[in-house]
């Protein structure tokens, strides 16, 4: 399975306008060779270097998507909830609401992976948090992609 965006390469920062020094929204996501056995699949966005990058404490989650349709072959710029795929759920991202968050590193530059996991079961979860949906993932997990982006505020 491969994860991109057309917005950002593989290591290379990630674009002001998915950040919240631009325009705060999510950047256009494509995918492919997701396993045909897939029953649905799970994105997550996160940051392993919170609050400096020198000193990490945390890792700070910015986006969970799960029940992603396997037919889903990615997501536009700035998708709105209500413009997900079908069947699409959202759970709490760690300002504690769904949607998108972008990069705002305090100090340094971060590391941001988007990690998308094809699943052989559907989670049907009611708003849960990265490590609900991982630990429903676990022993149901086909396949995983990872994109990983840098950001550091001027």
């Amino acid at each position: 399975m491969e994860l991109t965006s057309p917005a950002f390469a593989h290591g290379g920062a990630i674009p002001r306008t998915y950040t919240c020094d631009g325009r705060n929204v999510s950047p256009p996501l494509q995918w492919r060779n997701v396993p045909a056995s897939a029953r649905s699949l799970v994105l997550i966005v996160d940051d392993p270097d919170a609050p400096d990058p020198r000193a990490p404490r945390m890792t700070w989650v910015h986006w969970v998507l799960f029940d992603i349709p396997p037919t889903a072959t990615g997501l536009p710029e700035a998708v709105a909830s209500d413009a997900l795929p079908p069947g699409t759920r959202e759970g709490l991202n760690d300002w504690k609401r769904t949607g998108y968050g972008g990069p705002c590193p305090p100090i340094g530059r971060h590391r941001y992976f988007f990690k998308l996991y094809a699943l052989d079961t559907v989670l049907e979860l009611e708003r849960p948090t990265k490590a609900q949906v991982e630990a429903a993932m676990r022993g149901h997990v086909l396949a995983e992609a990872v994109l990983m982006g840098t950001y550091q505020r001027k």
